[in-house]
């Protein structure tokens, strides 16, 4: 096959859920990439994401998918707990992986993850839109320039109201659902960026559903080697700050003054992502093209 006019790039994704469908509408503005298939457990829910998004493939096995010659990178965007098995999974059949966050439920697993990756040598990276979005560079560009000063304190809140939507894979306990995992670690990874170090001290608190079993709402607080403090707030059973669901809230506390920042987490998550990702990737496919028969052609 060959690829779309100026799109050197072939897409999969496993699994068909809203995330999955924004992902397919980003790829469809894209100037590098095709989507060209997709893969789930059913047949009927993928035939029924496939004639939405225009998806020439369909597999009812993500088995399948990681099968097809011609998919060369793959969109993870299972539930949590299959983020490690499915990664490793692509990574042995020679995909080159975006996953969504979080990459796994744990330190152990993500090592595991990270070793299979550099074994198999391919390209992996969380899907953590907003690294990837314009205010996050300036922002980081002025703290980096002393613009704003000196940092000492960071708040940074990602919080909404989901209601009792117990059959939800976020209130899931065997999923590794809860706030943490879904919104939380935004936070945390917003503090490590800002503070440009990993914390030393790690603190939290958090409220587990009593029928959920999982953390509904949490607080955490980090101590970076510099002397900057963290305090971090997350739920899916609880509005922070009166904003809606997707909104997030930064205070940034410098020496001489205070920065606050509000930031929609979800806004242009398709296309910003896969912008940032066409740098990333073509240098691997002038690479791949003297080794695999099935990448095209990056000229």
């Amino acid at each position: 096959m060959s690829a779309a006019a100026g799109k050197w790039l072939t897409w999969g994704i496993l699994g068909t859920g809203g995330i999955a469908r924004t992902f397919a509408a980003g790829i469809a503005a894209s100037e590098s990439g095709t989507l060209i298939a997709v893969g789930s457990r059913a047949q009927e829910t993928v035939d029924r994401f496939a004639d939405t998004y225009d998806v020439e493939r369909r597999y009812a096995s993500y088995e399948a998918l990681l099968a097809d010659p011609d998919v060369q990178a793959v969109y993870i965007s299972l539930p949590n707990h299959l983020h490690a098995e499915w990664t490793i999974k692509c990574a042995q059949a020679g995909k080159h992986i975006l996953c969504e966050k979080p990459l796994t439920t744990n330190y152990a697993a993500a090592m595991t993850v990270v070793e299979e990756v550099r074994r198999c040598d391919v390209f992996l990276m969380e899907a953590f839109m907003y690294r990837c979005h314009p205010q996050t560079a300036r922002l980081k560009q002025l703290l980096d320039e002393g613009v704003i000063g000196e940092v000492r304190l960071i708040e940074s809140a990602f919080s909404y109201n989901m209601g009792p939507r117990y059959e939800n894979i976020r209130l899931s306990n065997p999923a590794a659902g809860g706030g943490i995992m879904d919104v939380g670690c935004y936070t945390t990874s917003m503090a490590r960026l800002i503070a440009g170090a990993e914390p030393v001290d790690v603190t939290g608190v958090a409220h587990i559903g009593a029928i959920s079993r999982v953390d509904e709402r949490a607080v955490g607080g980090l101590r970076f080697p510099s002397g900057i403090v963290a305090s971090l707030v997350c739920g899916t059973q609880v509005h922070v700050d009166g904003d809606l669901r997707g909104r997030g809230v930064w205070t940034l506390v410098p020496r001489d003054g205070k920065v606050h920042v509000r930031f929609d987490w979800h806004v242009f998550a398709d296309r910003t992502l896969l912008r940032y990702l066409t740098p990333l990737l073509r240098p691997l496919f002038r690479w791949n093209q003297s080794t695999a028969a099935n990448t095209f052609s990056t000229s």
